[in-house]
């Protein structure tokens, strides 16, 4: 469920209200009038099941709420309310399933500013990659794509070419090759530095490394597994399970290839080089694609359910079950035992 706090000018506060009050996946309506400075106008809180939210919001912006007033949202973890019960049940489809698409495209598109922080963890993360695959540690290899950030610019890159955001797109690329481009430079010097100080050198390079030699020789299966981890990631994005993003990390090998990239470049070894720069942009293409497809398929289910109406399929426990309808949700009392006295 989410929560939504909503300024609107007065005079189109009933409008709103109304809308509100009107549709079946919203609950807890509250209306503050005048409390809002700025801008001015009235309060509007309420609560709305993720399966009804995006309806929501495209109603209050063909209002015209979020150019007049404002709309903010955020998610609500514990909910003890009957009302919200049969508004859960009144909304076709499970929350899970949903796509909020102002909310994801709000979540992505904060990722793809190029920040100095988005810079440092990149940067940190591939150097630290970099010294992984020259003691060919795999641990240390996993802790550098904890680290990378470089997936909010790729969900972000998805969503933007679902719903053919072009500004998005153009900052989601910028991102990912400054941002590499960046950490790939610096790791080069650090690499120099690390050689220069007698801690690294060229031989381990050249060495055999089982653990880590497959970041640089890419095969179908970089492919399977780039494009396997970008359906998990967008699932766990658009669901708002953060817990699973962690694990789409540890699975591909885009911070480790571009540190490959630069030790290689540092030590001159360019197969090596050429190698990891193709498992790069096979990992960063299978990611882009997957989460774009990942979407498309969301859409498409999404509105195949929603034109069931309430009386959609839900999934139970133990299968496919029909969702019962609001009107089971009211208790009923029972008859007074009109036999006593």
């Amino acid at each position: 469920m989410l929560h939504l706090r909503i300024i609107v000018p007065t005079d189109r506060s009933a409008s709103v209200v109304d809308m509100l009050s009107a549709d079946p996946a919203v609950t807890h309506v509250i209306v503050l009038p005048g409390a809002a400075r700025t801008p001015p106008g009235d309060v509007v809180l309420c609560d709305v099941v993720r399966e009804g939210a995006d309806d929501v919001l495209a109603a209050l912006r063909t209002l015209g709420v979020d150019k007049s007033g404002g709309i903010a949202g955020d998610g609500v973890d514990i909910t003890l309310s009957a009302s919200a019960d049969r508004a859960a049940r009144a909304a076709p489809g499970l929350g899970t399933d949903a796509v909020v698409w102002d909310e994801i495209a709000q979540k992505t598109g904060e990722e793809t500013r190029l920040s100095v922080t988005y810079l440092l963890l990149i940067t940190l993360a591939t150097v630290i990659a970099g010294i992984a695959v020259l003691l060919d540690q795999p641990i240390l290899i996993i802790g550098a794509m904890v680290v990378g950030p470089e997936f909010g610019p790729l969900a972000a890159l998805s969503v933007a070419l679902v719903r053919w955001r072009s500004p998005v797109v153009r900052r989601s690329v910028l991102a990912l090759g400054v941002g590499f481009l960046t950490a790939i430079a610096v790791t080069v010097l650090s690499t120099w530095a690390l050689d220069g100080a007698g801690l690294i050198d060229r031989s381990m390079l050249l060495a055999e490394r089982p653990l880590t030699d497959f970041i640089w020789r890419p095969d179908a299966l970089s492919w399977v597994v780039g494009f396997l981890a970008g359906v998990a990631g967008m699932l766990s994005v658009t669901s708002n399970r953060s817990g699973s993003l962690v694990g789409v990390l540890i699975s591909v090998t885009t911070v480790p290839a571009a540190a490959n990239v630069a030790v290689a470049l540092a030590y001159g070894v360019f197969p090596e080089a050429v190698g990891s720069v193709v498992q790069l942009l096979i990992n960063l293409c299978a990611i882009v694609v997957a989460g774009v497809l990942t979407l498309l398929v969301q859409r498409l289910w999404w509105e195949r359910i929603t034109s069931r109406g309430p009386g959609a399929v839900g999934v139970g426990r133990f299968g496919l079950a029909p969702r019962r309808a609001v009107v089971d949700a009211e208790p009923v009392e029972a008859e007074p035992d009109r036999t006593a006295g």
